[in-house]
């Protein structure tokens, strides 16, 4: 009896599953269609129309959802993740005004199930729904040498447009400016190689154990939603004069902030100016975390920072909370040494 020969299958890789896949995958692609695109699910490259601008600039930016990925695996829910990605890309090009357009994903993975791409991707579809972005492509890749068995890897990347004159590039920002703090849902997608470390080891906490200090599970907390800005920021562009705008991710405030301010402008940050979620209290007390590391790695909850002239801020609050945002003026541009204060 001859011997049976090796196949694509054998060695890692399944077709089949990545056909099975993709027929799962169209109508959630097809659900994000927007008028520019062009082109259809299975094309090698993604097309899209870019509409009228008297001078359009391109603005792109990628990212991954790191290790908040470890706990999707550890509850065997991945459709959160996939929204996280589209938020976090979304919101780091809305810093410079941009109106998303594109998106395009890549999922590495160790084994193809198409149950878990699913997943990912309807999470990824509802995130490019709701700031009204296209998903118009994107990778996966069944690599069984490279990634654990039951793990994988989720990258974003996103494209959008603003007119060269709307551009938010925080070089208009002056003294007497005043800083909109937007609240956040919790961690967001960074500082959960720290917080796992103290939920998972410190405390020895399971993954959907109750924690009486948080209100909820440990899995509801960690895998709470990074919250998309854009619209409400967008919208808000539209009446107030938006000087600059900072996205606070890893790093925190200060490492973000000053990534905006022109030079002889420090932003003054009060402390005790927003209402700080619950989960930054208790991993900075479970993990003995000095508060200066918990600025520096958290975003102890504020996602986003504006930037506006001190008599918009009134108004420009009121709309942001009509917007379903939780606005709070929580400091100032005072002339002094670039940097970002908190006091």
């Amino acid at each position: 009896m001859a011997e049976q020969g090796l196949t694509y299958a054998s060695a890692g890789v399944s077709i089949d599953a990545q056909e099975d896949a993709l027929k799962r995958l169209k109508p959630l692609l097809q659900s994000t269609r927007r008028p520019e695109v062009l082109s259809e699910v299975g094309n090698f490259g993604g097309l899209f129309a870019l509409g009228k601008y008297e001078k359009p600039v391109l603005v792109s930016s990628t990212d991954s959802v790191g290790t908040k990925l470890k706990v999707a695996f550890m509850t065997g829910r991945h459709d959160t993740v996939g929204f996280d990605i589209v938020a976090h890309c979304g919101n780091d090009i809305l810093v410079q005004g941009a109106e998303p357009l594109f998106f395009l994903d890549y999922i590495g993975i160790s084994q193809l199930q198409p149950e878990v791409i699913e997943q990912i991707v309807s999470g990824v579809a509802t995130g490019c729904r709701e700031i009204g972005c296209a998903l118009i492509g994107g990778e996966i890749a069944e690599l069984s040498e490279l990634y654990t068995m039951g793990e994988y890897d989720l990258v974003g990347t996103i494209v959008g447009v603003v007119e060269e004159s709307q551009l938010i590039t925080g070089s208009r920002i002056a003294p007497g400016d005043g800083l909109i703090g937007l609240g956040s849902l919790g961690l967001h997608t960074n500082g959960f190689s720290l917080a796992r470390r103290i939920v998972f080891e410190v405390c020895g906490y399971e993954v959907n154990q109750y924690v009486p200090e948080l209100g909820k599970t440990v899995a509801a907390e960690l895998l709470a939603q990074h919250k998309s800005y854009v619209k409400s920021v967008l919208a808000l562009r539209e009446h107030c004069d938006i000087k600059g705008i900072a996205h606070i991710t890893g790093g925190g405030l200060s490492d973000n902030i000053i990534r905006i301010l022109p030079p002889h402008c420090c932003a003054k940050i009060q402390r005790g100016s927003w209402e700080i979620p619950p989960i930054f209290s208790f991993l900075q007390e479970r993990g003995s975390v000095d508060e200066a590391e918990m600025y520096h790695v958290f975003n102890m909850g504020i996602g986003m920072v504006l930037v506006l002239p001190p008599n918009q801020i009134e108004a420009a609050i009121a709309a942001l909370q009509a917007s379903g945002e939780s606005p709070s003026l929580i400091g100032e541009i005072n002339h002094d040494e670039k940097g970002v204060r908190i006091i």
